[in-house]
């Protein structure tokens, strides 16, 4: 009855123990998710700012530029999928990786080579496990994105893409990443980078309206390759400040979930220990009146 009883109190001070390192890990979450939210509302009026340019010049001008044209045949796309570089993040990581199999399945039932860009140690961690080949990798910083790993990522895919798909280039480029919807909801989503799709929604003339014309200098094809790197960059570096958002906020609810169970465990375990200590009080006090009343008959008989 001892020894079990000291088995329940190592298991209580072990779930204590990890309730600590939790509710530490997601009080830390919880101070950074503010950060993260802030960055990409500082982000977001520039990015769409450049999509909006870009979609003026795409929309008003009749030059076949290579990025915003659609090739005849697309023999291989690229997916750059963004992960964390840290666990403990619940089903952050699966969710993308899982959306990224059912991209990679939908592009290789149309006749599309398909190849990959990975971001986070859990993606290279999961391409190496399986064996799977991918075309470059970038690690560290997935909680902290910065501009110069966006452009890196914008510099590696836009090569890519400007090379011929028969010399190792691609003809499109997609996004797999976690929206950041709500403290609750992060939300895996695909958008297609490149070739660009002009943004719907783009509004239509009155009767009694016409939309201004547009000039543009220098020319519209300088133009476009001087705005089109940029909104490729500004895409890719809003997708890593949604991801880090949402690797916060999925990390904070695990770490909380893991918490709750600490305390269940705690609370289980000192009922065992509590009904374990009360059958060893039980126990011995039957050895001590029995032990009396053994000596007690013993002083009768004699």
């Amino acid at each position: 009855m001892g020894a079990q009883l000291r088995v329940y109190r190592q298991k209580i001070k072990s779930a204590q123990t990890t309730k600590k390192i939790t509710r530490a890990m997601e009080l830390i979450s919880a101070s950074r998710i503010y950060k993260a939210q802030q960055r990409v509302a500082a982000a977001t009026p520039y990015d769409r700012a450049v999509t909006r340019a870009v979609s003026a010049v795409a929309t008003y001008s009749n030059v076949k530029h290579p990025l915003t044209t659609e090739p005849e045949r697309i023999d291989r796309a690229a997916v750059v999928i963004f992960t964390s570089d840290r666990g403990l993040a619940g089903a952050f990581s699966s969710s993308v990786l899982k959306e990224a199999d059912a991209l990679t399945s939908l592009l290789r039932s149309q006749g599309k080579e398909v190849v990959y860009f990975l971001v986070g140690r859990k993606a290279v961690s999961n391409f190496g496990f399986r064996r799977r080949k991918f075309e470059q990798q970038w690690i560290g910083g997935t909680d902290l994105p910065q501009v110069d790993t966006a452009k890196a990522i914008a510099d590696a895919v836009l090569a890519s893409f400007n090379t011929e798909a028969s010399e190792g280039g691609v003809d499109e480029i997609h996004l797999v990443f976690n929206r950041f919807v709500s403290m609750i909801a992060q939300v895996p989503e695909v958008i297609r980078l490149l070739p660009l799709e002009v943004v719907p929604g783009m509004q239509t003339p009155a009767d009694d309206e016409v939309f201004p014309l547009y000039e543009f200098e220098p020319d519209v094809t300088k133009v476009l390759d001087a705005l089109l790197p940029v909104y490729i960059e500004s895409r890719i570096f809003n997708a890593m400040l949604q991801s880090a958002a949402s690797e916060h906020a999925a990390r904070q609810k695990a770490m909380k979930s893991a918490t709750d169970n600490a305390d269940k465990l705690i609370k289980n375990y000192t009922r065992l220990s509590n009904s374990a200590r009360q059958a060893e009080i039980t126990q011995q006090i039957s050895e001590i009146v029995g032990g009396a009343d053994a000596l007690s008959t013993a002083g009768d008989e004699d």
